[in-house]
C-alpha cells in the first residue's frame, strides 16, 4: 500500500483534493487502478488532522493511518510538553500506536523500543521514521506476550492504554482499558525505575490513585482549556507524597503545582465581588483544587459551589481567566445586546439566559450569571 500512495500522480492528486467534499470524492471512482478512492481518502484526511493536531508529518512521503489511529494519537503539543520531563538511555513505547507520543518522548535516549500488535501500523510508522531520520528497534507484538518474555530494563517505560471496548465504545475503568494495567503494573515497575502511563482526561484521581500503586507525580495536561490527558508516572518505591501539575498548554497562564491532599488543609475565605473575579482553568478544575486555589493567590470564593475567585486588587500569575466586573441588576440587560454568556452554579444554561434576555451571543463584553452567599447574581465585565 505504501509504495503505490507514494507514486507521484497519486501524491499529485492527494494534494490537489486536499479542500475537496470527502463524500463526494468517496462516490468517485479512482483515476488509479493501484489505489482505491477509500485509501487515497484516508490520506487527505490524514493530512487535514495533522494540519492542526501534529505539523511536522506534513512532509513528504508521510502515510497515514486509518481515522481512529489519528483520533487516538496524541497532539503534538502535549507529547512536545511530556518530552521536556523524560530523559536516559533507553525509552521504551509499549503501544506505540502511530507514534506522535514516542517520536517525540524517545528524543532524549539513544536507544528506542517502539512496540505495536498491529503489523499494518507498525511498518507504516517504521516507514514514517526513516523520512523522519529517526531510529529505533521495532517490535511486532502483543504488550503481554512482550513482557513474558523480555529480560531487558529501561530508563523509561511508556504506555498508553487503548481506551475503546471490542465495540468501539469508549471505556474509562482501569479495569476496562486494553492492555488492564492493574494487572500488568508491578511487571511494568519491575523493568523500569520510571513507568509513565497516559489516561483518560475523564479519569478520577481519587480512584486513579486508590487503584494504582507507586505513583509519585500526576499531570493533567490541557491544551488551549481543554483537558487533553491525564499522565500519572509510577517508580519502583514508594513515595512519600505525589505531586500533581495542573498545567494549560498555549493559554500563557503559569502551571500549577501542589501535593496530593494540600486541598483538605486549606480553607477558603468567602466574600461578595470586589472589582476582580477569577474563573479557573479546566486543568485546575479537574485537579479539584477549590480551596487551595484560593489560599495560594490570596483570593476569596463567591460561594462554596461556585468556583469562582475574587479580589479587590488584581493578582497576576493566576491559572485561569481575569476579568473587572461589576454587579449588575437583571433589569439594566438589554435585548439584543452581544454578550459572552458564563453561567456557574446557576439554574439557567447559557443557551436559555439568552433566550430569556434576548440577548446576542459573542462580542468584547462578558456577562457572568452565578451565586454569592447572599444569592444569585449578575456580573458584567467593565
Amino acid at each position: 500500500m505504501g509504495n503505490k500512495l507514494l507514486n507521484k500522480e497519486v501524491q499529485n492528486y492527494i494534494k490537489a483534493n486536499l479542500n475537496t467534499d470527502l463524500h463526494t470524492l468517496l462516490l468517485k471512482k479512482s483515476p488509479f487502478p493501484e489505489v482505491s478512492m477509500q485509501e487515497i481518502v484516508q490520506q487527505i484526511k490524514g493530512k487535514q488532522v495533522a494540519e492542526r493536531k501534529f505539523p511536522f508529518l506534513l512532509n513528504e512521503g508521510i502515510i497515514f493511518p486509518p481515522q481512529l489511529n489519528l483520533e487516538q494519537s496524541s497532539s503534538e503539543k502535549t507529547a512536545i510538553y511530556k518530552s521536556g520531563i523524560l530523559t536516559g538511555s533507553s525509552f521504551i513505547d509499549l503501544t506505540s500506536g502511530f507514534g506522535i507520543d514516542a517520536y517525540y518522548l524517545s528524543e532524549n535516549f539513544d536507544n528506542i523500543t517502539l512496540v505495536e500488535q498491529n503489523s499494518d501500523l507498525l511498518s507504516l510508522v517504521e516507514h514514517n521514521w526513516s523520512i523522519l531520520k529517526r531510529k529505533a528497534k521495532f517490535v511486532n507484538r502483543k504488550l503481554e506476550d512482550f513482557l513474558k518474555e523480555n529480560r531487558e530494563e529501561f530508563d523509561v517505560v511508556y504506555l498508553d492504554p487503548a481506551r475503546r471496548d471490542q465495540n468501539k465504545n469508549k471505556v474509562f475503568l482501569l479495569e476496562d482499558l486494553s492492555p488492564n494495567i492493574l494487572e500488568i503494573q508491578e511487571k511494568l515497575r519491575s523493568i523500569s525505575k520510571q513507568v509513565v502511563i497516559k489516561l483518560s482526561p475523564l479519569i478520577d484521581l481519587r480512584y486513579l490513585i486508590s487503584e494504582v500503586s507507586n505513583i509519585f507525580r500526576i499531570d493533567i495536561i490541557a491544551l488551549k482549556n481543554d483537558v487533553k490527558e491525564v499522565v500519572i508516572f509510577l517508580s519502583n518505591e514508594i513515595p512519600s507524597e505525589i505531586v500533581c501539575n495542573a498545567v494549560n498548554l498555549e493559554s500563557g497562564e503559569p502551571s500549577f503545582t501542589f501535593t496530593i491532599g494540600e486541598e483538605e488543609k486549606a480553607e477558603s475565605e468567602f466574600s461578595e465581588p470586589e472589582k476582580f473575579i477569577y474563573i479557573p482553568n479546566h486543568s485546575i478544575l479537574k485537579a479539584g483544587i477549590f480551596n487551595l486555589i484560593s489560599k495560594r493567590c490570596g483570593l476569596k470564593k463567591l460561594h462554596p459551589n461556585t468556583h469562582i475567585y475574587t479580589s479587590g486588587e488584581k493578582k497576576n500569575d493566576f491559572p485561569g481567566r481575569v476579568f473587572e466586573m461589576e454587579v449588575i441588576d437583571s433589569k439594566k440587560i438589554k435585548k439584543k445586546e452581544q454578550y459572552n454568556i458564563i453561567s456557574k452554579n446557576y439554574p439557567l444554561k447559557p443557551e436559555e439566559i439568552k433566550k430569556k434576555y434576548g440577548l446576542k451571543d459573542g462580542g468584547e463584553h462578558y456577562l457572568i450569571f452565578t451565586q454569592s452567599k447572599k444569592g444569585k447574581i449578575i456580573l458584567k465585565s467593565v
